[in-house]
């Protein structure tokens, strides 16, 4: 446990019972009916303690004396502090889902939050990579290594230098570079994001029609189209990958981790992190990846929705970023090559 978390749960502790008891009612409503990962109702119930946590040092101990001047003061003492605007507008956003649960169950007289105005977050443009960038780097794989340059295989082992499968031999030192291949392929064909990459089983792939079905942010389901070198790498990791990996815990997953357990995305990032690294290419993530081909699919003609319905964006506004990508490289083209500009 982090010492983050140890401070979250000494504070919900101190809390009074009623305030304690709406925490953990909020945390299993967001769990439950709303299907918020693990990850998301562990920062909304941060930042609800650390709410409550204000509030009672302002001397409001019960829910129902939780008001508008309690939020706003509670947004200004974080910002006094040094929060980030980003994290502002998220705590922002944490108090306003609260309220807003809390007076449709009764608990508050009236949704005190839905006023509550928060700074807007500074979004910079996502980094991405040149069509040739990309490509280099999903090739990686594929490019035979010396010793001396050993392909990433799983998570560093405590001299940092890469662990092995726990299957020996020539055939599963043979799978990593095709379960690294096919990983690069998905991230970049379909713009996943790592978390339903390593969520993917066997049964989610569609060979004949070559689709994913992926299952997002809230359990959504949607279906994503990849292309031929992307099903060539799956093939070869079906065919002679996997089975050399598998193991008594692999159940239904696609992609392996050394032991023969799902892939755990932590282990995906330092696998792209290394190919990106050993292809001389600038520092990239799996997110990255997602950013590069939203960006190319774009700047190819495919139309705005059709990408967020690919992304799994739930608005909107969180693909239209990706368009300002491609207006800052016209820009740059323009200002480099026009002699007015």
């Amino acid at each position: 446990m982090s010492r983050s978390d140890r401070s979250t749960r000494a504070m919900h502790q101190a809390l009074p019972p009623a305030l304690r008891e709406a925490v953990d009612d909020f945390a299993e409503h967001l769990s439950r009916v709303r299907n918020r990962s693990t990850h998301t109702v562990r920062a909304y119930v941060t930042d609800l303690v650390s709410l409550f946590d204000h509030a009672v040092r302002m001397g409001c101990v019960d829910l129902a004396e939780l008001d508008l001047s309690v939020l706003r003061s509670w947004l200004a003492r974080q910002r006094t502090t040094g929060a980030a605007r980003t994290s502002l507008a998220r705590r922002a956003a944490s108090a306003r889902a609260f309220s807003a649960w809390a007076h449709r169950a009764g608990l508050l007289p009236a949704d005190v939050g839905a006023a509550l105005a928060s700074p807007r977050a500074h979004r910079e443009l996502p980094s991405v990579l040149r069509a040739d960038q990309a490509a280099a780097l999903v090739d990686g794989p594929t490019r035979r290594v010396t010793p001396t340059d050993p392909p990433p295989t799983d998570l560093p082992n405590t001299h940092g230098a890469p662990t092995k499968p726990a299957r020996t031999g020539p055939a599963a030192e043979a799978a990593v570079p095709l379960r690294d291949r096919v990983l690069l392929e998905l991230l970049y064909a379909t713009g996943v994001r790592v978390s339903e990459a390593c969520g993917l089983d066997v049964g989610d792939v569609d060979h004949g029609r070559r689709v994913i079905r992926v299952f997002g942010k809230g359990g959504r389901e949607r279906s994503v189209p990849y292309g031929v070198p992307a099903q060539r790498a799956l093939d070869d990791w079906l065919r002679r990958g996997r089975p050399a990996m598998v193991g008594a815990h692999s159940g239904d997953a696609l992609l392996l981790g050394a032991r023969g357990g799902r892939l755990n995305p932590t282990t995906a990032r330092q696998i792209v992190g290394a190919y990106a690294e050993a292809a001389g290419l600038p520092r990239t993530s799996p997110h990255g990846l997602r950013h590069s081909a939203a960006t190319h699919l774009l700047e190819g003609g495919a139309d705005l929705r059709a990408v967020q319905e690919l992304l799994g964006h739930s608005s909107l506004a969180s693909t239209q970023i990706y368009t300002h990508v491609s207006v800052e490289r016209l820009r740059a083209a323009y200002r480099q090559a026009h002699p007015r500009a």
